[in-house]
């Protein structure tokens, strides 16, 4: 980014939204650990919904869904369909059920059904799989800053991500809704301003739109049901209704803002907004890539070898060197609301987590008030450094949407089927759902791991771990034939 009008744009939002961020931490009950996580159960519902859709979309979606449309087809749009589906289910089922229950955590239930052993298990799962995508998502976006201002990709992770934590630290759910709220509006007219842009840098976009349906480009995938071992619209499917229940259902990142809402009723309007914004913005993205690969063939300008080969540096390459003037900051900045808005969400989630289900498990004596609040925001930067060493380790993967949806569904570690079995199987044990737990886990590892250890034939596409994992664990722990004392 050579020009000062761009720069003045990136740097005046950064700095904004973090001083905005920070600014809670000067309001009334700041320094009380229930309102940092639950933002005194008084956000408004537009906040809310919005938080909820930044929560969802990042800049693994931001850059992540064009550069998959630019490198193949639709098929990632197979998650967003889903979504709907999913969301509805949550709110009938699963907001009730949290607003009801008056715990923070999602995984205390886990607890009274099966022991501490499952709440501990979930839970890590957890902390580990989100810390995993916000490093991901510090990486698509140092990615695009590199190109836009020159710098390392390591320097600009640490600037972005301690940028994030002091804001999250300090100012807690309220600070994270409140500009994730803001985030999102800067997203969202980013997106269509890109698509707008974009529709007119391509000569007889008509005749090219004609030229990438005939190439496949607007499929969702194959639509056969004998292959599993490649992203079919099927495997796509089935892997999107597993995680978007998880998100929905046991997702802390999500669930706390159930419970953060005013009502029940609000709190079910909140999600099923964010899902339909979702389902309209994601449609944005894949059509962005669609046009960028439209672009490419209809003009003489040839992208570096170097952009070529990584097919997430596409989208960034063209906001910085075929926009103009102005746009290009914004852009910029929308993709790093993005990102600040997911990761700023994962720590605190992350640190409410480990306050409810570790500190005042192993340290109930010292779970003062006082001790509680500075524990939460310790967690938020333990958590953030975290997530910046992730982001420091994925810089050699080829395509960073395809390497997380990987890590997501072996990292997911069966909680949804966990989950499921505790609500709906009122005869399994403790001692059958840890067989379950395990025999789940194999399976993931043997989808993901299994044709690599041994010279087999892929059979199944990684993406199905979470699918085969979660069945797995539900049907052992329902269907199992022994018995065991008085069961």
């Amino acid at each position: 980014m050579t020009n000062s009008i761009d720069l003045i744009i990136l740097v005046v939002y950064v700095i904004g939204i973090t001083v905005f961020g920070c600014s809670f931490f000067f309001r009334k009950g700041s320094g009380d650990a229930d309102t940092f996580m639950s933002g005194g159960m008084r956000l408004p519902t537009w906040t809310i919904a919005l938080s909820i859709f930044a929560t969802h979309v990042s800049s693994l979606s931001f850059l992540g869904l064009p550069a998959k449309a630019f490198l193949t087809n639709w098929n990632p749009y197979v998650l967003s369909i889903t979504v709907p589906i999913a969301a509805v289910i949550a709110a009938i089922w699963f907001i009730p059920f949290y607003r009801n229950s008056g715990c923070l955590s999602a995984y205390s239930f886990l607890e009274g059904r099966f022991g501490a052993w499952a709440r501990l298990y979930a839970s890590a799962c957890f902390i580990i799989m989100q810390s995993a995508r916000a490093g991901v998502i510090l990486y698509l976006l140092a990615l695009l800053m590199k190109s836009v201002l020159g710098y390392s990709v390591v320097s600009i992770i640490l600037i972005t991500g301690i940028a994030t934590i002091i804001y999250s630290m300090m100012g807690g759910l309220s600070a994270v809704v409140w500009t994730d709220a803001i985030q999102s509006l800067i997203l969202i007219g980013g997106t269509v301003l890109c698509i707008v842009l974009l529709g007119f840098k391509i000569p007889n976009l008509g005749e090219g739109i004609s030229v990438a349906w005939d190439a496949g480009k607007f499929s969702l995938g194959s639509l056969s049901l004998s292959d599993w071992s490649t992203e079919t619209f099927w495997v796509t499917f089935f892997y999107a209704m597993f995680i978007n229940l998880q998100n929905f259902g046991i997702d802390q990142s999500f669930t706390q803002r159930y419970v953060a809402a005013k009502t029940t009723k609000a709190a079910v309007k909140s999600l099923l907004s964010s899902a339909f914004l979702y389902l309209v913005t994601t449609l944005l993205f894949v059509l962005i890539g669609s046009l960028l690969w439209i672009w490419t063939q209809n003009t003489s300008d040839e992208l570096p070898a170097e952009v070529v080969a990584r097919c997430d540096s596409v989208f960034p390459w063209f906001i910085v060197h075929k926009l103009p003037v102005g746009a290009s900051g914004l852009l910029v900045a929308a993709i790093v609301a993005a990102a600040m808005s997911t990761v700023s969400t994962t720590l605190n989630s992350g640190a409410t987590v480990l306050l409810e289900d570790y500190w005042k498990r192993f340290f109930p004596a010292r779970a003062t008030e006082k001790s509680n609040i500075a524990f939460l925001r310790y967690a938020s930067i333990g958590l953030g450094l975290f997530a910046v060493a992730v982001a420091v380790a994925v810089m050699n993967v080829t395509s960073a949407l395809t390497a997380f949806w990987a890590m997501q569904s072996v990292l997911s570690g069966g909680m949804l089927g966990l989950f499921l079995l505790g609500a709906f199987s009122r005869r399994c044990q403790p001692t059958r759902a840890a067989i379950a737990a395990i025999c789940g886990f194999a399976v993931l590892i043997w989808v993901t791991f299994g044709q690599k250890i041994l010279p087999l034939p892929q059979l199944l596409h990684i993406n199905l771990a979470i699918v085969l994992g979660t069945l797995t664990l539900v049907l052992i722990g329902a269907g199992c034939p022994w018995k065991r004392g008085n069961e």
